[in-house]
């Protein structure tokens, strides 16, 4: 499904993380990113795992690795939270099902303000009893 303006705001603000993997940690680390050790794997490149919740800290810090000309590699992944399939499902969008929960929810309401006043009308509820006493027999 097409992803609305504010569903790709949702994502980029509640649910991507930037992961970026270096061979040597740069000189100063920019607030509010993480950074982990990666162990030692045959095969494995980078050593160095920093995990930003934000953009503006993620490009500070790819800033800083592009001056020290260091090698790096960046990837967006979904962060592990309980909130995360709510307001980011797979292959849906949260405005739209929004959107479509509140038309069901008015769509009933008035549906069921119909109903009363149809309960409440002594002609119809007349006119209900003789049709069921008809069925009956």
């Amino acid at each position: 499904m097409q992803l609305t303006r504010f569903d790709r705001w949702l994502r980029e603000k509640f649910v991507y993380e930037l992961h970026i993997q270096t061979l040597r940690p740069p000189e100063t680390v920019p607030e509010g990113i993480r950074a982990i050790d990666l162990p030692e794997a045959p095969g494995k490149r980078y050593k160095h795992l920093f995990i930003a919740g934000s953009s503006k800290a993620a490009d500070e810090l790819i800033r800083q690795l592009k001056e020290n000309n260091q090698m790096y590699t960046a990837q967006v992944v979904d962060r592990e939270a309980w909130y995360v399939p709510f307001i980011a499902p797979k292959e849906k969008s949260v405005s739209w099902w929004l959107f479509s929960t509140a038309v069901i929810i008015i769509a009933v309401f008035f549906a069921l303000v119909y109903l009363k006043s149809l309960v409440e009308d002594p002609e119809f509820r007349k006119n209900f009893m003789e049709a069921l006493k008809l069925l009956k027999s």
